[in-house]
């Protein structure tokens, strides 16, 4: 295996390998490098992404960040692109992939790059609940959090609670239109076999889904909802609440946009899809899949309830697309992050013409949002 090759990369990020992080070799992206790890001229930027995507995922960030001043480190995580040392089995170590343990994957990538302290941890989708455990856990270590896309609502809710979500999701199977959600779909057997050997081939169910929840697809007009009930969560577009019968590559093969539409897709041509492409094509998606099995096992839960009552306490910072319904797919969670879960919200930002790829759709605004976020607290 080698480094994702440079001629797919902007000129000032590398790719390399680290090897020791937490039984991991992980690969990795950087940029702002030049005063090497650990140079305490250059505070350090941790970069999270989510599923399904790659430390690629921040390529148009970095280096808006690095001229900022920073050192900057996007890698991919357990599970993804091309970090090794993790079991990709369906029946193999799920207990690797709890959330936790994504936090010491990071801690430790951050050890190994020679720092005691970042000024911020950033997370994007599945990305932004590692980066909020990362600030929740060891406030000492990441100085700040940035969320994207995905609220963060606090420790998960006692078993009541649990039980109540859970009744809603089995009641979506009752309605008239019998619907299934997506997460728990992505805990099933079936959902890798079905996305990586689908009719359509990787590459267009992966254009299909990016548009499919983006701005470009202008049936994303998100708003609340208002309770975790079965008739609530309906409300959310098929590829979050699928038809029963549906797989994911089913659910998004309708929404394949034209030949028009890709031309003009700017913040994601065919050459920088084929990086994804290429790369789910040889990993298949497994490996992120078992972060959803993660999020809904009883153990995982139920070890993250050592932290109940805690909040984060470091400054925090939230951006989505306007067009996100990320934003709203867990009722109430929005509210709760700036209510309960983070003390410090320096603010929540709603960026015009981006959907759920924020950083892809708008990455000068949103590079400018980081910026002055990361200026504003001026972390000594």
């Amino acid at each position: 295996m080698r480094p994702l090759d440079n001629s797919v990369l902007p000129g000032g990020i590398r790719a390399r390998f680290v090897p020791g992080v937490n039984g991991l070799t992980m690969h990795v992206l950087e940029a702002g490098f030049e005063s090497g790890p650990g140079n305490s001229s250059r505070p350090c930027v941790v970069l999270l992404h989510g599923f399904p995507e790659l430390a690629y995922s921040w390529r148009k960030l970095m280096l808006p960040l690095a001229e900022a001043g920073y050192h900057v480190i996007a890698p991919d995580q357990r599970g993804y692109g091309r970090t090794v040392g993790w079991d990709g089995a369906y029946d193999g170590d799920l207990a690797s992939f709890r959330m936790l343990n994504l936090v010491r994957d990071v801690l430790a990538l951050v050890h190994a790059f020679g720092y005691s302290s970042v000024q911020a941890v950033v997370g994007h989708d599945f990305g932004s609940p590692v980066a909020a455990w990362c600030a929740l856990t060891r406030p000492d270590v990441f100085r700040s959090v940035v969320l994207m896309s995905a609220p963060f609502a606090g420790v998960p809710p006692v078993v009541a609670a649990q039980a109540a979500i859970a009744r809603a999701l089995a009641g979506l199977a009752t309605l008239a239109r019998p619907r299934k959600h997506y997460q728990r779909y992505y805990c099933t057997r079936e959902a890798n076999h079905n996305m990586l050997h689908c009719a359509q081939g990787v590459h267009a169910f992966l254009r299909a889904y990016y548009h499919v929840k983006s701005a470009d697809w202008k049936q994303n007009q998100p708003f609340p909802l208002q309770a975790w009930s079965a008739d609530e969560l309906a409300k959310l577009p098929s590829y979050y609440v699928m038809d029963r019968d549906l797989g994911m590559a089913q659910t998004v093969a309708s929404e394949v946009p034209s030949a028009a539409e890709i031309a003009a897709c700017h913040w994601l041509p065919e050459p920088e899809l084929s990086v994804y492409s290429t790369e789910y094509s040889r990993t298949g998606f497994q490996g992120g899949l078992q972060w959803y099995r993660c999020a809904t096992d009883v153990q995982a839960m139920a070890e993250l309830q050592l932290f109940r009552g805690r909040a984060i306490v470091v400054p925090c910072c939230f951006i989505a697309g306007k067009s996100d319904w990320g934003v709203y797919q867990a009722p109430a969670a929005f509210e709760q992050m700036q209510t309960s879960a983070c003390s410090q919200m320096a603010g929540c930002h709603m960026v015009e013409g981006a959907g759920h790829w924020v950083q892809q759709e708008r990455a000068q605004q949103v590079g400018h949002l980081l910026v002055e976020f990361l200026l504003r607290i001026a972390i000594p």
